[in-house]
């Protein structure tokens, strides 16, 4: 599993905290492009400061590579 990433609700989840709304929405767009990229799609949510993502393959009823693929690219944006 990638790092700091849990196992919730059958769904990997993480949870990023940020110094302002302005950065929060900014790492979700790059999120977005990402996802997009990858045509595997979080289910978020975002209140000021932090966002929280979790990511479940729908059409698998489960955690699939697809997830962990998608959890260690977004990984990657925190490294930047």
């Amino acid at each position: 599993m990638a790092p700091d990433w849990q196992e919730v609700d059958g769904a990997l989840y993480k949870k990023f905290v940020f110094a302002n709304f302005a950065e929060a929405f900014a790492f979700m767009t790059r999120v977005a492009a990402i996802a997009e990229a990858q045509n595997h799609h979080p289910d978020w949510s975002n209140s000021w400061n932090v966002v929280e993502i979790f990511l479940r393959s729908h059409d698998k009823g489960a955690i699939t590579e697809r997830d962990h693929r998608l959890a260690a690219s977004i990984d990657e944006l925190q490294q930047l």
